[in-house]
């Protein structure tokens, strides 16, 4: 019996199309920054290198501290002063980054379905932005960050996907064996390594990622409502 559904939230529970929105994302990102001095294209340059600075992360900082750490040694020290400003870009700019997402009101009521039937439910969406843009980007899908008992953000945890132990930390605060969990989440190469674990996946196929063009059929796999068949079946 599953006693815990893990989600991704882009491209599972907020339908996007990744490459399109981290483009426009950026162009909103470089909007806001370039008056105060950072250029676009070393800016992007930097976020991505902060980026990668998340996804390498060992759990020994957050990720937040991993991004800001990387991207002062970038821009040097006084760059830290300018965390205030991405915090108001999202906050504020980033909701325009909405009309780059669809909804499906099947995803929501995909976690309703679940709570209903007294399942535990968290977001195991990549920590790399902060809490405002992760909890904007749910209220986006339909949903509210209340919905899930935990939410995985930058400045809470310290791993990234597809590290396997960025799933052992979820487990180990939710006090949960990976045989009871179950992960739902579009991108073969971070979201179903949690299948090695031991817990079980969902594959969803409607904003599907998967570069290395891996046979995915080794995995329970389908659109948003073979995913709501899914989790009746195994939530009865």
């Amino acid at each position: 019996m599953i006693k815990a559904v893990l989600f991704d939230l882009d491209g599972t529970l907020l339908p996007m199309d990744q490459d399109e929105f981290t483009r426009g994302y950026f162009k909103l990102l470089a909007k806001k920054l370039t008056p105060h001095g950072y250029e676009p294209e070393p800016l992007i340059r930097a976020i991505w290198h902060g980026t990668k600075a998340m996804v390498k992360n060992d759990g020994s900082r957050s990720n937040e501290a991993a991004f800001w750490d990387d991207f002062a040694g970038i821009y040097g020290e006084a760059a830290r002063k300018d965390e205030a400003l991405f915090l108001e870009f999202y906050t504020v700019d980033f909701a325009h980054a909405r009309k780059l997402c669809g909804c499906n009101p099947k995803a929501a009521e995909a976690v309703h379905l679940l709570k209903d039937r007294h399942c535990r439910v968290a977001l195991a969406t990549n920590p790399i932005f902060p809490a405002v843009a992760t909890e904007a980007r749910v209220r986006w899908a339909g949903l509210s960050p209340e919905d899930f008992e935990l939410c995985t953000t930058y400045e809470n945890i310290g791993h990234c996907k597809p590290n396997p132990d960025y799933y052992r930390e979820i487990l180990r605060r939710m006090e949960l064996a990976p045989e009871d969990c179950l992960m739902v989440g579009n991108d073969v190469g971070e979201d179903m390594i949690a299948e090695k674990l031991g817990m079980k996946v969902f594959l969803m196929t409607d904003c599907l990622i998967n570069p290395s063009g891996e046979d995915i059929a080794c995995y329970p796999n389908g659109n948003i409502d073979d995913l709501l068949r899914y989790l009746r079946e195994v939530t009865a």
